[in-house]
């Protein structure tokens, strides 16, 4: 009854047309789209998923209504993250903010903003103007958040990078953002030493720690704490012309399905849009307190969790690390009653021996993504956390969806009775290639309740919840558009997942598709680290791709690698990518082959490989296995293939 008297508030306030041209849905469009679904199925199963399903959709028309009025009265106002933070210091100026667990230390609304304002004079003292980029490089940390939030208020993009990159992915992001100079934290000044002599001279570099006078001359760098420490902490003139909700506030970093990293755009209009949603969808409260321990180079910890603290006023406890003994521990210390999850940190806590701590808490409520349905229930009833928050959703993409009503296993819903009021599908695709199947118009073909297919999200540059804004490259963004999608000259983005929907409109992950896998809460290229291995190995055929293991969420890395003349050394290999590659990417199994199949275009062929997997019995090739604890590559039997499989040997 609340839900549907605020809608009805908000339509009496706008007049019912205006809510619609505001809401981008017309009547007709809607109207017929229901109709379908009605033709499409049986009367009374039509009648059955409406009663079913009611008071979740009208759930979240009210939130996808909440989030768009706000972005459309922010938009004709002019404002951006800088000027909406504002807003919230003069609600809660001497409230905390940020709370970096590591130290201790506590921001409140007010320190924050005067740090950030420090940021924005030293930034218009380097002679940086509105849409120069700067790159950030440090381990997670609330300076992180002070130094993009005061790099925006003068108009300067960063570029989040994630602190794991070593070498040529490194390289990479620094250059392909295009940043005039790069701050990075004194833990990873080696990490930096490594690709110093590789970077251009003109870029400034600054560093933020205790780092040696001699350590920054070999680095070229210059210490930023002194010149943060003697800046002006009012706020700075407004830049000349003022950014709005539509223009660029930072890059985040996406694992490329076709080779590095891609910068993905993040405009002011997308950072509030996802951190909304989730404050609405989810129900989360101005006095909640939130225990974010994900990397803030992610949106999930950067945007799902600090955007709370900037747009809603909540206090963010700022882990460095991830650490499941201390999980519960720091949520008591710091009376958190939100927590943040990849799946990965769900199925770690379990893992762990019983505790006190583990029920003496407040969480209510675990927002992420990624939880597998048997760890869901086991980790509500052992922890007594009262609602799980799953979402779906990439930087980039323009179909985020929710689970609002707690439905285990699902990762959001689209609406069954009116589709196109969220203008999502899952739409068939070629297994083996990932390409769209279309019918006999040229459209494509969307999936039957139950029949997994690709999820899309047909893309309108006029409606900040529906625009693409892609990547820095170009080439990158034009690759995730398809045209022709809904109905002719349309267009849609191609998200590279395939999910699977029910009867009632739930969608459940399925599969990362494409040249891309999921391992330790991380995206992985498998066309990246194939370039990385073969280099390594002197070019040599290599494919990498991902394999389910029982009980693990995501797929382990794992490489075919060819070996002509049987000379292929383990222990050197392990010494070369723990180089190269950061952990997550580097393969948890080897396949030693005397050649990898290809196509008649040389294109390396994985489908066998992937089906055969790990199982020494279903091939002659050597299987070999990362024992991470003994530091070595061993050689896979049935016996450890059988332990590996039943969890006794832990990855």
């Amino acid at each position: 009854e609340l839900l549907m008297h605020n809608a009805a508030s908000v339509s009496v306030s706008l007049g019912s047309m205006g809510l619609l041209r505001l809401f981008g849905v017309s009547w007709s469009w809607s109207l017929a789209a229901g109709l379908g679904v009605y033709l499409g199925t049986r009367s009374w199963k039509y009648f059955y998923i409406a009663a079913r399903t009611a008071k979740r959709d009208l759930n979240g028309l009210y939130v996808l209504l909440r989030v768009k009025l706000a972005l459309w009265r922010y938009m004709r106002n002019g404002s951006n993250i800088p000027s909406i933070f504002a807003q919230t210091v003069k609600l809660h100026p001497n409230k905390p903010a940020l709370i970096y667990e590591t130290t201790g230390e506590t921001w409140t609304f007010t320190q924050l903003d005067e740090l950030s304002n420090a940021v924005a004079h030293w930034a218009r003292g380097q002679g940086w103007v509105s849409g120069d980029v700067v790159a950030l490089f440090m381990e997670s940390r609330p300076l992180q958040v002070a130094l993009w939030l005061g790099l925006a208020k003068v108009g300067v993009e960063a570029a989040l990078i994630n602190f794991n990159l070593r070498h040529d992915s490194l390289l990479h992001c620094i250059g392909v953002s295009g940043s005039r100079a790069i701050v990075f934290g004194a833990e990873l000044a080696d990490a930096m030493l490594e690709v110093s002599s590789s970077i251009t001279q003109s870029m400034v570099r600054f560093c933020t720690g205790d780092l040696s006078a001699e350590h920054l001359a070999r680095l070229g760098a210059q210490p930023l704490d002194p010149l943060l420490a003697s800046a002006s902490r009012h706020p700075p003139s407004t830049c000349v012309p003022p950014k709005g909700m539509n223009d660029r506030l930072f890059y985040i970093y996406t694992s490329g399905t076709t080779g590095l990293p891609k910068a993905a755009i993040v405009v002011h209009s997308r950072y509030y849009r996802i951190a909304a949603f989730g404050y609405y969808a989810f129900r989360m409260r101005p006095d909640d307190i939130i225990y974010d321990c994900l990397p803030l180079y992610h949106s999930a910890g950067n945007i799902m969790g600090v955007g709370q603290c900037l747009i809603h006023g909540l206090t963010v406890v700022v882990k460095k690390k991830f650490s499941a003994s201390r999980f519960w521990e720091d949520c008591i210390k710091y009376n958190c009653t939100v927590v943040q999850y990849i799946g990965e940190i769900c199925r770690y806590l379990l893992s762990q021996p019983v505790r006190p701590s583990e029920k003496g808490h407040k969480v209510r409520l675990a927002v992420g993504n990624g939880l597998r349905p048997s760890v869901w229930e086991a980790f509500t009833e052992r922890f007594e956390v009262a609602q799980i928050g799953e979402f779906y959703g990439a930087t980039e993409c323009n179909c985020s969806i929710a689970n609002m009503d707690g439905k285990v296993g699902a990762c959001g819903f689209n609406s069954r009775i009116l589709p196109n009021v969220y203008p999502i599908r899952l739409v068939r695709v070629d297994e083996d290639s990932m390409e769209l199947i279309r019918d006999s118009r040229g459209l494509c073909v969307p999936c039957r309740p139950g029949e997994p297919g690709l999820l899309v999200g047909r893309i309108n540059q006029q409606d900040p919840l529906r625009r693409f804004d892609g990547y820095a490259n170009q080439d990158a963004t034009r690759k995730k558009i398809a045209h022709n999608v809904f109905k002719n000259n349309d267009s849609a983005y191609l998200s590279g997942d395939v999910l699977v929907m029910d009867d009632l409109g739930y969608m459940y992950f399925r599969d990362r598709g494409g040249d891309t896998f999921r391992w330790r809460g991380e995206n992985v290229s498998t066309t990246e680290v194939e370039g990385t291995l073969s280099s390594l190995l002197g070019q040599t055929d290599v494919a990498v791709y991902g394999v389910a293991v029982p009980g693990v969420e995501g797929k382990a890395g794992m490489a075919a690698i060819a070996d002509t003349i049987g000379s292929f050394d383990c222990s050197d290999f392990l010494q070369k990518i723990q180089r190269a590659l950061p952990p997550y990417a580097r393969p948890v199994f080897l396949r030693i082959s005397p050649h990898v199949d290809t196509t008649g275009t040389f294109k390396i062929q994985k489908t066998r490989l992937q089906r055969e997997g790990y199982d020494p019995r279903l091939t002659t090739d050597q299987i070999y296995f990362l024992n991470t604890r003994a530091a070595r590559y061993e050689a896979v039997d049935e016996e450890l293939y059988n332990a590996i499989a039943e969890g006794r040997m832990s990855l």
